[in-house]
């Protein structure tokens, strides 16, 4: 079937304005022929128009809980799929360990011919290009798993493989026509031709409305001229293939024009196409970084993706089927780095004993092995659900990437410590990896950026349940099963009896504590979004202070969920690793609720409504000052 290759690797009156820009500012920075469920290759589609989405995270913004996503834990795999998996598995595990030395790509700030060749003969750049298109035809789970190995020896590798086929030629994956797809997927997959994922500039990063780089139609209509730059692209100064966003003169039904967004595959061979010199970078410095030209680009109509004024579509649904990939790469990092810290606890003395026996060294351990479990947990229940079918993932995407990029961050930070002085040297490679760590929480949406996105996406689809109730309200015969429920919950409310969905019936009998935690956690964000959104209507967009504290509250239980499924099918089966699981569960879950009560409790707390004032004041007088305005403690 593999052929001879070792292969691898708010409301609803929110505006459309104000949609769009949610949309935008997320945007910064796969079809299989063997699957038996869902193709990884399909745009995301449009929300349920009957209010009825599947995704959790969207049910949770209205208090609910939808389980079919999330119990029991998905899996992405039939049985000849997990086979054929583990047969990937070990090659790919050794590859890395023995053949490709991060270190040195580190240093050379490339990586090495030996290894590029090496994965090509692998398949390591087409791992989700159907086979009959030269490539491996994984699913989004299979694929997960071979991307965990890489990011736990090399993330700038990881870069290098994700910039390609993640985002670089994504686009053609889900939007390519059947010609676009026959005639540059074969090479990109092979690894002859190297792709890139062309969005950001100078005057666009998180505010990709701002473009400027433009595309405009010849009079005959056989081509569209490209003039303009990018920034900061990865494998931008190596892709033959640019998948490029340029704004285009798009026809409006009364026969004027307007300015929108259109995506385009190009070729360096069209002519017209340069690279700067590579970026001198912190970290991930193999992978290649550049800022492309576009100089008069004759394209071919053709090679369109998608409509006219479909680019701010195509490219969110290349991040958001691409996002999911980052938190197992991530969860790949943090079981290396844990790894080490493990390794050195176990083997430094002190006082007369090594140190994992010291409370201190336990607690931290103990931390990051709960932070990679809820990551691992998170990546992987996304990637069961896309294989499953679900469109509807976008939130989800983002909350796996936010606390995937700042867990491993964290865990390498915790790493150093218990590593100590050794752990500060070059030669102990912590330092590599941290460096290459910093950018997971900039690029393919900032983690500022996606928490209003995780925040104001879920509230607007909340919104519309609103202008639902206040519409059956107005004709309550044709409602009254409606009025009643949301009358029924109410009235609870108001003499102390808890609506709270109950989790018993998915959840293992020794974990009906961590799930009660849960289900009202779920139920009190539910009454504050609702509160929110009544108080503040379309104006919520401008509050961030409070969306940034439903964001984290959101994560939070979306963790709580992932965490608490995953165990419960572990203690179900009886796995070797149950009560280890449980015990991390019940641990999150504590912690977590208590995360999420505090920050639902400073949505409408006056003393944090004022210290989000003080900020606000503080931040303004520093930027007026150019500095800090305090004076000196000695005067001058």
């Amino acid at each position: 079937m593999f052929s001879s290759k070792l292969m691898i690797v708010g409301k609803a009156q929110l505006s459309c304005n104000v949609r769009r820009s949610v949309l935008r500012a997320s945007a910064s920075g796969c079809q299989t022929s063997q699957r038996s469920k869902a193709s990884a290759a399909e745009p995301a589609q449009d929300k349920p128009t009957n209010g009825d989405s599947k995704s959790f995270a969207m049910g949770l913004f209205r208090g609910q809980i939808n389980p079919e996503q999330v119990f029991p834990y998905p899996d992405g795999l039939s049985e000849e799929q997990k086979q054929n998996l583990e047969m990937l598995v070990e090659p790919t595990h050794k590859f890395f360990l023995e053949v490709n030395d991060a270190a040195k790509n580190d240093e050379l700030e490339k990586v090495e011919e030996d290894t590029v060749q090496g994965l090509r003969e692998m398949g390591a750049f087409g791992l989700q290009v159907p086979e009959e298109l030269h490539g491996l035809g994984l699913n989004n789970s299979q694929y997960a798993r071979l991307v965990e190995i890489v990011g736990q020896f090399d993330l700038g590798v990881g870069i290098f493989l994700g910039a390609h086929q993640s985002i670089g030629f994504k686009g053609i994956l889900l939007f390519g026509t059947p010609e676009q797809k026959k005639k540059y997927l074969p090479k990109l997959a092979a690894g002859e031709q190297f792709a890139a994922f062309c969005l950001t500039e100078p005057a666009s990063g998180s505010d990709a409305s701002s473009i400027r780089t433009r595309a405009v139609l010849t009079e005959d209509k056989k081509h569209y001229i490209l003039n303009g730059s990018k920034i900061w692209i990865s494998n931008g100064g190596i892709s033959d293939i640019f998948t490029v966003f340029a704004q285009t003169p798009v026809e409006t039904p009364d026969g004027g024009t307007v300015d929108k967004v259109s995506a385009f595959i190009v070729e360096k061979a069209f002519g017209g196409v340069s690279s700067g010199a590579p970026e001198k970078k912190m970290g991930i410095k193999c992978s290649n970084t550049a800022e492309v030209y576009f100089e008069d680009v004759k394209i071919p109509v053709e090679n369109l993706l998608g409509g006219p004024g479909d680019g701010f579509k195509v490219a969110m649904n290349i991040l958001n089927n691409g996002r999911f990939g980052m938190g197992a790469a991530l969860s790949g990092t943090m079981k290396g780095l844990i790894q080490t810290a493990i390794d050195h606890a176990a083997n430094r003395k002190q006082f007369g004993q090594t140190i994992d026996k010291f409370g201190a060294i336990q607690e931290k351990l103990a931390r990051m092995g709960m932070m990679h479990y809820v990551s691992e947990s998170m990546a992987y229940m996304i990637c069961g659900n896309m294989d499953a079918g679900s469109k509807e993932f976008q939130i989800e995407a983002a909350i796996s990437k936010i606390y995937a990029s700042e867990a491993a961050w964290f865990i390498a930070d915790e790493a150093i410590q218990i590593c100590g002085g050794m752990g500060y040297m070059k030669s102990a490679g912590l330092e590599r990896v941290m460096r290459d760590l910093r950018i997971f929480r900039i690029f393919e949406g900032t983690n500022d950026i996606l928490r209003l996105f995780v925040a104001l996406t879920g509230m607007q689809n909340a919104g519309k349940q609103l202008q639902g109730l206040q519409k059956a309200l107005k004709n309550p015969s044709a409602n009254l099963g409606v009025i009643m429920e949301e009358a029924n919950k109410r009235a609870k409310r108001m003499v102390g009896f808890s609506s709270a969905p109950s989790l018993n019936e998915h959840v293992h009998a020794d974990l009906q504590g961590a799930a009660g935690k849960t289900a009202r956690s779920v139920e009190q964000f539910g009454i504050s979004i609702e509160e929110l959104l009544m108080k503040h209507g379309k104006n919520i967009v401008d509050q961030q202070f409070l969306l940034w504290r439903v964001a984290e509250a959101a994560i939070d239980i979306y963790g709580m969920v992932a965490t608490l499924s995953r165990a419960s099918r572990s203690m179900t089966q009886g796995t070797a690793s149950a009560s280890y699981e449980a015990d991390i569960c019940n641990l999150f879950c504590n912690e977590a609720s208590e995360r999420v009560a505090s920050n639902l409790g400073s949505l409408k707390s006056s003393m944090h409504r004022g210290n989000f004032k003080r900020m606000s004041n503080i931040a303004q007088e520093m930027v007026k000052s150019g500095a800090v305005c305090q004076q000196h403690p000695l005067g001058f």
